[in-house]
């Protein structure tokens, strides 16, 4: 072996690009592991767009009330309250304040979504088992603002100051479970074929898009047992 190949496999081993036999160590991913890295590392790197497609997404998933993940042991719900802000790709902003628990679910909401706005804004009631708690969100890079946790069940300041700590750390894990949910939904092929015409025929207030989601789902399990039998 020529003494310039020799010092080019030496330095990758060193680099950890092969192993001990000269093969890869990179591990092969599959295409839907492969786009949801991208989608992560698109949010992480403060990709706004992503972020409102996740506030737009869970507003969409939230209607229903049902549980929207498990976490601990414990199932995982969101309900938008309040006020909600709207952008537009080119920057547009129209803001949209009402009072009560469905406004954001309320028709103009919808129809502007409908238009081409995402949620940038919003304010969540996020109930983890018995406990509920309250924050703003911004799509920007998914900051937690002004968080209202549940009550604190112990009486020493020194053990209340660990509590909050320990329910400001299961907020963030929370939010951290539905947005991975969202990434893997993203990332997947039934995100165009499936998700988004769902969401689009909820925008539109011709079915509600998680009906419409689910009788797909529903339609694609009996092609796959049909397969398997």
């Amino acid at each position: 072996m020529a003494k310039g190949e020799q010092a080019r496999i030496e330095a990758a081993f060193a680099r950890g690009d092969v192993g001990v036999d000269g093969g890869s160590t990179e591990e092969v991913k599959d295409e839907a592991e492969v786009e949801q890295g991208k989608a992560r590392e698109q949010l992480l790197r403060g990709r706004a767009y992503l972020g409102r497609e996740f506030l737009t997404w869970l507003l969409w998933r939230s209607e229903s009330g049902d549980a929207l993940v498990d976490h601990d042991g414990a199932s995982v719900t969101a309900l938008y309250l309040g006020k909600v802000v709207l952008r537009g790709v080119a920057g547009d902003v129209t803001e949209l304040s009402a009072r009560g628990t469905l406004a954001p679910y309320s028709e103009n909401v919808r129809h502007s979504l409908d238009r081409g706005l995402l949620v940038s804004q919003a304010r969540l009631r996020i109930t983890h088992g018995e406990r509920e708690f309250e924050l703003t969100l911004d799509a920007e890079f998914l900051d937690i603002r002004a968080a209202k946790l549940p009550a604190l069940m112990t009486e020493e300041e020194d053990d209340q100051l660990t509590e909050r700590l320990e329910l400001t750390e299961q907020l963030s894990a929370l939010v951290d479970a539905l947005v991975t949910d969202f990434l893997a939904v993203r990332g997947g092929r039934a995100w165009s074929k499936q998700v988004v015409p769902a969401m689009k025929a909820w925008m539109k207030g011709e079915e509600k898009g998680s009906d419409l989601l689910s009788k797909a789902a529903r339609a694609k399990g009996r092609d796959a047992r049909a397969a398997r039998g």
